[in-house]
């Protein structure tokens, strides 16, 4: 009996691609010759979580306390945590990157920056990235195709209400639905996307026989894991995974240079301890050299100037 090739499914979304680079990565020359491109990346979510406040009738729950109140119930614990990120842990983000002098990209939920004019201030005269995080922190896939097109355009409009300019970039809470990619091309405005985790590089992808750019993010080097069962026990543990990742693409960047996307969150990352190991990291690729640090919009239009001339 003749073996019958495994094939996927004709199903909506995307087509998956499981070689992309494969053996020939691209010879990328990142400004000034750098070895690796880092992009921080702040998650400003608070505000815009499930709460009965805001009519969801659940409670968000990716916060400090190891328990959680049943959805029935509004959890005021679980509130003040996501107000602790807005109220003290945004600043001493601020204090540390502006302090340093180095750009971020913002995935921020629409709502958020609502809800909090002296962060949205921050980001429309820093000069910092500002990146849709969706309207809401939300799950799309939930919505249907329609609404969540309705979705994208109240974010683009809120941002442009709250900071003067439209976002360029989209980033869906923990995952985009099979429509999300189609209409974002379709909107017609956005320069990339980074809903998905699948590469160290930039890549195009055909997307309603339109080239589309995705800018892939990453869980691995997230603050998230602050509160996750498979977490960082400690701050020196956060700065020590960051330290031993970016070795590796250093080293590796002496020919073919990376990408290396650091998640943070202001509620997580902005308490006093951790905001130490973020430091220590910070100090020490800035120490080291050869590193670009950059909003992901800067990576992005790099990538669309400049990807003709990367060595095969």
């Amino acid at each position: 009996m003749a073996l019958q090739p495994f094939v996927d499914q004709d199903v909506p979304g995307p087509r998956r691609d499981y070689v992309g680079y494969g053996r020939h990565v691209p010879k990328v020359r990142w400004p000034d010759g750098a070895r690796v491109a880092v992009n921080l990346v702040l998650n400003y979510e608070e505000g815009s979580e499930y709460t009965h406040a805001a009519g969801d009738g659940q409670n968000d729950g990716l916060t400090e306390i190891p328990w959680g109140i049943e959805s029935v119930y509004r959890d005021l614990a679980a509130e003040s945590v996501y107000e602790y990120g807005s109220r003290a842990g945004v600043w001493r983000v601020q204090r540390l990157v502006d302090g340093l002098g180095l750009p971020i990209t913002f995935f921020a939920a629409a709502t958020a920056l609502e809800r909090n004019p002296e962060v949205a201030a921050w980001l429309r005269e820093s000069g910092h990235e500002p990146c849709s995080h969706g309207w809401r922190w939300e799950e799309v896939w939930r919505l249907g195709r329609d609404l969540e097109r309705q979705h994208i355009v109240w974010a683009i409009e809120s941002f442009k209400e709250t900071i003067g300019q439209r976002p360029l970039g989209w980033y869906c809470r923990y995952g985009p639905s099979v429509h999300t990619r189609e209409l974002l091309v379709e909107e017609g405005g956005f320069v990339y996307d980074a809903d998905a985790y699948n590469d160290d590089l930039p890549y195009f992808t055909e997307v309603l026989g339109k080239r589309h750019l995705i800018v892939p993010y990453s869980f691995t080097y997230n603050d998230a894991r602050f509160v996750l069962p498979q977490g960082y026990g400690s701050p020196d543990d956060f700065a020590t995974t960051l330290k031993r990742a970016f070795d590796t693409y250093w080293e590796e960047g002496a020919e073919r240079p990376r990408m290396m996307s650091i998640g943070l969150h202001p509620r997580l990352v902005g308490q006093a301890a951790r905001i130490a190991g973020l430091r220590d990291f910070l100090e020490y690729a800035l120490d080291k050299g050869g590193v670009w640090f950059a909003r992901r919009i800067d990576i992005a239009n790099w990538w669309l100037d400049h990807h003709e001339e990367f060595e095969p």
